[in-house]
């Protein structure tokens, strides 16, 4: 059964310029560029990464557990990129306080969290990559062409507002993940 080998195919939209370069996956799209390598010593000789046609496969030598999964996360690593060079993505948060106001300001590559639970001092969290944060009054869209950089920003912006030694409960303020979407709004299932 190890002899087998493992073909995953993913279809390429016809408006999206796709670059293959060993194991460098580059998508260009009406939303941007994204690019990712997925080189790994472990298993550089028994994957491969190539392009015909219309489609991407992705070959590997042997049927593997290990192997088997590499190759499902790279399908589904260029499949993420295809999606995000074709509409971005966009995840949604809403701000809540109970009793101190809490204002949110980008500023450079941060988003600044103040007055959280009457805190003096602003708490950070930094933007990963090219995502966008946009602040409403009490909402938040973070818009990119990555999903994992828009979702590891999200991430950062909810483990800022983390609240410690004190009752959760009770506690509640703090900013959090509402909805995923594209940028179409179309929602992501997950």
């Amino acid at each position: 059964m190890d002899d087998k080998k493992i073909e995953k195919r993913i279809m390429v939209p016809d408006n999206l310029d796709v670059q293959i370069d060993d194991k460098r996956i580059t998508i260009k799209g009406p939303r941007g560029q994204i690019s990712k390598d997925f080189s790994d010593p472990r298993f550089s000789k028994r994957i491969s990464i190539g392009r015909s046609g219309n489609e991407i496969s992705i070959v590997a030598d042997s049927n593997e557990k290990k192997i088997r999964s590499l190759c499902g996360t790279i399908a589904a690593h260029a499949r993420n990129m295809i999606g995000g060079a074709t509409s971005g993505y966009k995840y949604k948060m809403k701000v809540f306080y109970t009793h101190f106001p809490i204002t949110i300001s980008v500023k450079d590559k941060e988003v600044q969290i103040r007055n959280f639970v009457g805190e003096k001092g602003a708490r950070t969290a930094r933007i990963i990559g090219n995502a966008e944060v946009n602040v409403g009054k009490d909402e938040l869209e973070i818009v990119g062409v990555s999903i994992e950089d828009v979702g590891q920003t999200a991430a950062n912006i909810e483990q800022a507002c983390k609240i410690t030694k004190r009752d959760r409960r009770v506690f509640q303020d703090g900013v959090y993940l509402t909805g995923k979407y594209l940028e179409t709004g179309e929602r992501i299932k997950g």
